[in-house]
Formats: structure tokens, sequence, C-alpha cells
């Protein structure tokens, strides 16, 4: 460097969206006529429609473990009420602040047939629209992966709760767990996706030791068996948005056999999907509580 100067140093906060812009940018480049729609979950919001009162499994019953009978929650992009309709039926209020219209229409229609009607939306992203919104647990669960300016975001949280902050994640995000088949398909390794370890710096930075709580049920959210050798090639073709790509079934018809084996019954299950994830909840105290 000229006159012995050292290259300046990116905050965590600085990182965080230098990522986050990596991934949109390779995103643009590799698919540049994919048409972005006004509402992005439009036509698979359905597909996260939960039933409010369904046995939970442990790692949904640790979050919620969390909240009082007494306390409103704030959930952020809580889409169609996947963790916050469960909530509501457990505590005061719960208001689902989410940017779809899609998630909305389902977390109101779930509402209604549970018999929920302590649940309410609020439309719009964090925290652009958190308008004054407070509550005494503000959760949010799989959103801050793509959230380019992190540190307003984890700021708001922190000003709209009066007890506890809860973030969750998994230490693999879920975008990053097709990353063998993103690689085989488009020629380059995926852009990673923030984790845990880049928000908890960023939380260091901001003057947040926060707590963190490995959870004991492994990721079930990626399907990976399969009764047909097409349906397994479609499901991997569309977990990296490669449907329509030239040439790409017939790549992975090539290497089919490195990406699938045979199960012991019948039909086919994927060996690209890594096994290490676990889901974590990033807790901490208001500053203000």
């Amino acid at each position: 460097m000229p006159n012995g100067t050292m290259p300046e140093r990116l905050t965590a906060a600085e990182t965080y969206a230098a990522k986050v812009d990596a991934l949109v940018a390779q995103r643009s480049r590799l698919l540049p006529t994919r048409e972005e729609r006004t509402d992005r979950w439009a036509q698979r919001a359905s597909f996260f429609r939960l039933d409010p009162r369904r046995k939970l499994d442990r790692n949904a019953r640790a979050l919620l473990d969390l909240i009082q009978p007494d306390d409103s929650v704030l959930d952020i992009g809580g889409g169609a009420g996947r963790l916050g309709l469960p909530a509501a039926l457990n505590c005061r209020e719960v208001v689902n602040v989410e940017a779809s219209d899609a998630m909305r229409a389902e977390f109101d229609a779930a509402a209604v047939e549970a018999g929920i009607a302590n649940a309410r939306n609020v439309a719009g992203r964090w925290p652009e629209n958190a308008g004054g919104l407070s509550a005494d647990v503000v959760m949010t669960a799989n959103v801050t992966y793509f959230a380019r300016d992190i540190a307003p975001f984890l700021q708001a949280m922190d000003r709209a709760a009066t007890r506890l902050s809860v973030v969750g994640v998994w230490s693999v995000p879920p975008p990053d767990r097709a990353r063998v088949l993103f690689e085989l398909v488009y020629g380059e390794p995926r852009a990673p996706t923030p984790t845990h370890l880049d928000l908890l710096a960023v939380l260091w930075e901001m003057g947040i030791l926060a707590d963190v709580t490995v959870l004991p049920e492994p990721f079930r959210g990626f399907r990976t068996r399969f009764d047909t050798r097409d349906e397994a090639i479609d499901h991997a073709l569309g977990s990296v948005e490669a449907a329509d790509r030239p040439g790409a079934r017939e790549l992975l018809e090539r290497h089919f056999q490195d990406l699938f084996r045979p199960r012991d019954e019948s039909g086919f299950e994927a060996t690209w999907v890594p096994q290490e994830a676990r889901e974590m909840l990033i807790t901490w105290t208001p500053k203000g509580s």
C-alpha cells in the first residue's frame, strides 16, 4: 500500500450489505430475463399456510415458549402465520408485519378458519413500515438473510420490543442448501447468503451481546425423497430456478448418480443437500427495557 497505509476495513453491517449485493448482482447476471413479480410469493403463498392448531415441532415450540400469556407480539415477515398464528393462541395479541398481499390473505384465512380473533396484519416492509409499532416481543424467522440494511432492521426491532427480541435463522441458510446444484448448473459457486455469524457480528457492533440457542430439530423444509427419476430432476431444477435453462435438464441427467441414490424401498434420495443445518434462536433484551 502507498505510504504504508492499510486498506479501510468494512464494518460488520457493510460486510453484510456487500454479501446481499453480491447475491442480487449474481442473480441479475445469471437470470437477466427472469421477470420479477410485484409480489414474489403470489403463486406460492398457499404452500406456507399451516393449521395454527397443529402439533408443533420442538423448534417452533422452543420459540413460542419464549412468549408469555400477557405478551403482545410483532412477527416481522411472518408470512402466512406459520409461527404467528400458533403464538396468538397463547398470548394477548399478534401483529403480522408482512409485505406480500398473498401471504397476508393466507394469514387472514387461516386465522378465520382456526377461530383466532387476536391476530391482524400490517402491510409493508420492515423497518420502513414500522410506523411506531411496538410489542412485548418482536420476532422474525428466516427473514434476515436478505435484509441488506441489516443494522436499521435490527435497531428497529430493538426499539419496538419492550421485553424481548428474537431472530430465528438456520446455520446453513435455506437458499444455500442447493449450492451443489447451483454450481453444477451455472458453472460458478453461488454467492454466499449472510449467516448467523454475520448477523451476530452486526449485533456486537451495535453493542448487543445476544444469546444463541441451538434447536434440536433438523431442517425439514427441503424435499429430499422422490418417487421417480423425473420427479427428482424436476425438483432439482426448480431448486435453482433452472427449469427453463437450456441444457440444464440434460446436465442433471448426466450427473444423476452423483446427485441422487436409490432408496431401499423405492424411488430416490437427494445426496446434494447438506445434513448439518441447525436452527438457532438469537435473543436479546432490548436496550430500552
